[in-house]
């Protein structure tokens, strides 16, 4: 059915979207350019795909899920519902156009080294805010990622919760993790996906394995140094021993980054001052839009001048010199990641026994306070725990609106490692709160999620914000 979609060059959806030129598509979907309405005509993509009585329902409501969640590098889904194109019954998905994904660029040369770590930064930190959201991408592969004025971005149409199944019984895909099949999608599918991507970025080739049989995956010899570690921790065949997204990110010493509203991104840079950004935090989001600036710079092939590597702050966090040990199989986070290591990260003391604040703030007077439906743990890599001296204490202030969601985070005891801080950043964003009503209406309040890193657990807990 590929081709026969380019019959609806032309035609319109749902009485407002033009089909105006056909990108692409499986025997399942198609992608067209069109516009999204308004003063000035904005250029958007439109997904269609037929709509089957039985899973019809589901997936709109699943489209309307992924369009609630907001993060830098996801694309953004504006509108979704049902149309007719012909005698055939459709649903569509409207969401940003992307000039270019990233299964063009490799038809024509591989990535560098440094071309792969400043990609990786930004689809890292796309899928640990999933992770801590309880989704999974499901459908990490080179085209879904993509260039969006001059951002990078991962795809988010196909964004589904942990443990769904594959639609279908066709062939899983090449990227697809071995337990998908019968485990359903999670987010060390996801790292499996990576990996493979990452080997095909590189090498401009798969890996080689077998569905049925044991043996871990093959890897081509010319895999560069750090990806060839790094892959083979993320094709283990057992998902429980399998690197996780923060592993990875320790590995490059990439700490991701704690996302803000999406309106507060970085601003587009020019293509022209993209590969001489070396602004140190910067460079992680601005420099890898290089890799998708354009067949100016394709053209020059493998020659083309690489971007700087990332030079952002390392985790804080780092093991220390340790004596000669027996190491376990699987090295998660910051094994080996540079010759020279820090001393451990040491807990601040613990506070003074004074008491502490912990009443209410009153955001009307008579506000009855909520409470906690739905917690996040921070995933911290054994290697990270074992540089813990103590216990390392973090507090988050979080702003919770009206329906219960954390509409905002700050810092409000950093404690003694940014590492930690970020980790735990990233997980309050994650909680649920029962709304705090006045006068029997639901209103914003403000909490402080506390968390505790030690070598052997991570506790936290939740208060209301002192006023």
């Amino acid at each position: 059915m590929t081709e026969a979609w380019k019959q609806w060059e032309g035609q319109v959806a749902d009485g407002k979207f033009h089909l105006r030129q056909y990108l692409g598509g499986t025997d399942d979907s198609a992608v067209f350019l069109t516009e999204r309405g308004g003063p000035e005509p904005q250029k958007a993509a439109i997904k269609l795909i037929p709509a089957r009585s039985q899973n019809a329902e589901f997936q709109l409501s699943r489209w309307e899920l992924a369009a609630h969640l907001s993060h830098p590098h996801l694309m953004r889904l504006f509108e979704m519902g049902r149309c007719r194109l012909g005698d055939e019954a459709m649903l569509y998905v409207v969401m940003e156009h992307a000039e270019e994904n990233l299964g063009q660029i490799i038809t024509t040369r591989s990535l560098t080294a440094a071309e792969a770590q400043e990609m990786l930064k930004p689809v890292l930190e796309a899928l640990a805010y999933l992770h801590a959201k309880g989704f999974v991408h499901g459908h990490i592969k080179p085209s879904n990622i993509l260039a969006v004025d001059d951002q990078l971005r991962v795809s988010s149409d196909r964004i589904c919760a942990v443990g769904e199944l594959r639609a279908g019984r066709g062939k899983p895909s090449v990227y697809a993790a071995p337990e998908v099949a019968t485990r359903g999608q999670s987010p060390a599918g996801d790292v499996w996906s990576l990996g493979v991507t990452l080997v095909e970025v590189l090498t401009q080739q798969l890996p080689s394995w077998e569905w049925k049989g044991q043996e871990e995956p093959e890897l081509p010899k010319n895999v560069p140094a750090p990806f060839g570690d790094i892959v083979k921790q993320c094709l283990r065949r057992d998902p429980q021993v399998r690197w996780k997204v923060a592993d990875i990110a320790a590995r490059l010493q990439l700490p991701l980054a704690v996302p803000e509203e999406r309106t507060k991104a970085a601003a587009p840079i020019s293509i022209a001052a993209k590969w001489r950004y070396v602004a140190p935090v910067a460079a992680g989001i601005v420099v890898l839009a290089a890799i998708f600036a354009g067949s100016k710079l394709f053209n020059k092939g493998s020659d083309a001048q690489a971007g700087p590597s990332v030079a952002a702050e390392p985790p804080a966090l780092q093991p220390s010199p340790k004596p000669e040990a027996k190491k376990p199989e699987v090295q998660p986070a910051a094994t080996k990641v540079a010759e020279k290591q820090p001393e451990p990260v040491r807990a601040a003391p613990p506070p003074s026994p004074a008491p502490v604040k912990t009443a209410a703030k009153k955001a009307p007077v008579g506000a009855v306070g909520g409470e906690v439906v739905h917690q996040v743990l921070p995933d911290v890599p054994q290697k990270a725990r074992d540089t813990i001296r103590g216990i390392v204490r973090v507090g988050v202030r979080v702003q919770v609106d009206g329906s219960g969601n954390v509409a905002g985070a700050t810092l409000d005891n950093p404690g003694p490692s940014k590492y930690f801080a970020n980790l735990a950043m990233n997980a309050a964003r994650g909680w649920k709160f029962t709304p705090a009503t006045a006068d029997g209406q639901n209103v914003a309040s403000e909490w402080v999620v506390r968390f505790e890193f030690a070598q052997d657990d991570t506790r936290a807990k939740a208060v209301h914000a002192a006023p």
